[in-house]
């Protein structure tokens, strides 16, 4: 079983940026591909980024491709989602997810959820 926590959400203004982390436990960390979802008020949850067992290769919505940075500390069973240029579209509970395959952007492919933590952009 693998534990994922989440942290660093908050409030932020238009034009901002947020570090989110995501710290994992329970299984060996680089042997899982990492995600992050969100879900906004009243919408469907979507795929934001994706990162490999490595980290090597990484996958992004094209909604925030150029704004959002995903990366992994795998000495730190850790995954980082960097957000810069946030908007108010970008507000949205934030989950972290942990998976089998080396990297995915679909929901399904994905065994293990953190509790997600808030993201709040304010125009």
């Amino acid at each position: 079983q693998v534990q994922l926590v989440e942290s660093g959400g908050g409030l932020v203004q238009a034009g901002g940026s947020l570090r989110l982390s995501c710290a994992a436990s329970g299984r060996t960390f680089s042997s899982l591909g990492m995600g992050w979802f969100r879900q906004a008020p009243g919408k469907e949850r979507e795929f934001v980024a994706a990162i490999s067992f490595s980290g090597a290769r990484t996958y992004y919505a094209d909604s925030v491709k150029g704004r959002f940075t995903i990366s992994r500390d795998n000495a730190r069973n850790t995954v980082y989602l960097q957000m810069n240029s946030l908007q108010p579209e970008d507000t949205a509970v934030y989950y972290c997810a942990g998976g089998k395959l080396n990297i995915a952007s679909i929901d399904r492919e994905y065994d293990y959820w953190g509790q997600g933590t808030q993201v709040t952009v304010s125009s």
